[in-house]
């Protein structure tokens, strides 16, 4: 019977580290008061926000049906085994994105729906997921925490900064959230003290503070201790081993030999592994209640990434770097297709993680909403009257999923009318955003 032994916030503590600690049935971990004889509260609603830039495959991603018989183009057989957790809507827009340039002004009001400034000028909106930092991320260590794993572009690309291509976040209408492109500084800030990279381990600080705790807890929740400890130091691990292989992947040089010093270890030359790093320090954050509101831009829109991890159908023998991401999306061929689902790969894999992690009666996916979307349609139309958007998780038991919604015919198909709905969830309420005055009924 679970009593509420403790009634503090539950951390592990060391030198220089704190390090919450994931939902346990022994105690309290979500901040309320101790009830004698009462479970300990529900998890909080938690929301991911991941973007890849320049679209989809123009015939490909589809979805019909509910449930387990859903049907699902191409693009998305990553998430068969997810189609009783997914929401697939089909229509939503923004207006404002429909002016301005292809991709510049189609990516840095995503998540605002806001108009965006020319020339010079760095303006948008402030960002639905920066609006529930500011109220619903005030409960954690980490009130947002906002990822990527392709850096910025300066440049301007007809008119616009290349600046809205390169951010989806926005903590103000003139400041772009910064990106951590690190995995350690991005595991260290959720777990240090600082955020300043430190030789000693996470786990090795806080070790004599886990064992004090483990000899006052259930059975089950030692369990669950050491599979959390177990994760984080697979983590650490593979952050430290990351940039060791000496594979060039995601960026390539123009010479046969480098004439520039290789680049740092802290940065992940596997795209691969640089995504997959950044999902599981971003499950972390969630497990642990260090953040509840995380954003990762997998790539810009307008992205020069390359893919020789993935082999290419349509030269045969090489990898899928012979054109950049932003190139290859005008292309529309099986390489196109492959790369998309390299993508969605990786939203299939937090989803999978997250729906590992039990959490009382539900999985953390469960307590979540994972919200996939991208800047247009189809990156060889650069069409933007309808966006690709996806929705995981069952927001604590407020989502229906295993759905197909489609607006493209409706009046009133805002794609802010989502973001409301979704604030709502977390029970963030204001009565306008962007362009949207009503949230969607049906979500």
């Amino acid at each position: 019977m679970n009593n509420h032994r403790f009634t503090r916030r539950a951390f592990l503590r060391g030198v220089g580290v704190t390090m919450a600690l994931p939902w346990l049935e022994s105690f309290n971990v979500w901040g309320d008061e101790p009830l004698r004889d009462k479970p300990a509260s529900e998890a909080p609603v938690r929301l991911a926000v991941l973007f890849s830039g320049n679209g989809f495959h123009s015939r490909e991603w589809w979805a019909k049906g509910e449930g387990r018989t859903m049907e699902l183009g191409q693009v998305l057989a990553p998430l068969q085994d997810f189609r009783e957790k997914m929401i697939f809507v089909r229509g939503l827009y923004h207006e404002e994105a429909r002016k301005g340039n292809i991709h510049s002004s189609q990516t840095g009001n995503l998540l605002s729906g806001a108009p965006i400034a020319s020339g010079g000028e760095i303006r948008s909106g402030t960002s639905f997921d920066q609006v529930l930092a500011q109220t619903y991320g005030r409960s954690t260590k980490v009130p947002s925490l906002v990822l990527g794993c392709e850096r910025s572009n300066p440049s301007v690309h007809k008119n616009y900064s290349m600046l809205y291509s390169s951010h989806i976040s926005w903590s103000s209408p003139t400041t772009p959230t910064p990106l951590e492109l690190y995995p350690a500084l991005a595991f260290d800030r959720l777990f240090k003290d600082d955020a300043a990279p430190g030789d000693k381990s996470v786990l090795d600080a806080v070790l004599a503070d886990a064992q004090d705790l483990r000899r006052g807890i259930s059975s089950s929740d030692q369990r669950k201790l050491d599979e959390y400890l177990d994760s984080v130091r697979e983590v650490e691990k593979r952050i430290e081993n990351a940039g060791l292989r000496g594979e060039l992947q995601g960026w390539r040089p123009t010479l046969d030999k480098p004439n520039i010093r290789r680049p740092a270890e802290g940065i992940p030359q596997d795209i691969g592994e640089h995504m997959r790093l950044m999902c599981d320090i971003l499950a972390l954050g969630f497990q642990t209640d260090t953040t509840r509101i995380t954003t990762l831009k997998l790539n810009n829109d307008h992205s020069a990434l390359r893919f020789p991890n993935l082999p290419s159908v349509q030269q045969v023998g090489h990898g899928i770097d012979y054109m950049i991401h932003h190139l290859l999306s005008h292309s529309d061929g099986d390489d196109w297709l492959k790369v998309n689902q390299f993508f969605i790969e990786q939203l299939a894999y937090l989803a999978r993680k997250l729906d590992s992690i039990q959490e009382g009666p539900r999985t953390l996916l469960d307590n979540t909403m994972l919200l996939h979307c991208s800047s247009m349609m189809a990156g060889a139309k650069h069409d933007n009257d309808q966006l690709p958007v996806l929705v995981l998780g069952g927001a604590g038991g407020r989502l229906k999923s295993g759905r197909v919604i489609d607006y493209k015919d409706k009046p009133e198909r805002q794609l802010c009318r989502l973001f409301l709905s979704m604030m709502d969830k977390m029970d963030v309420r204001p009565k306008t955003f962007g362009d949207a005055k009503q949230m969607l009924e049906e979500i």
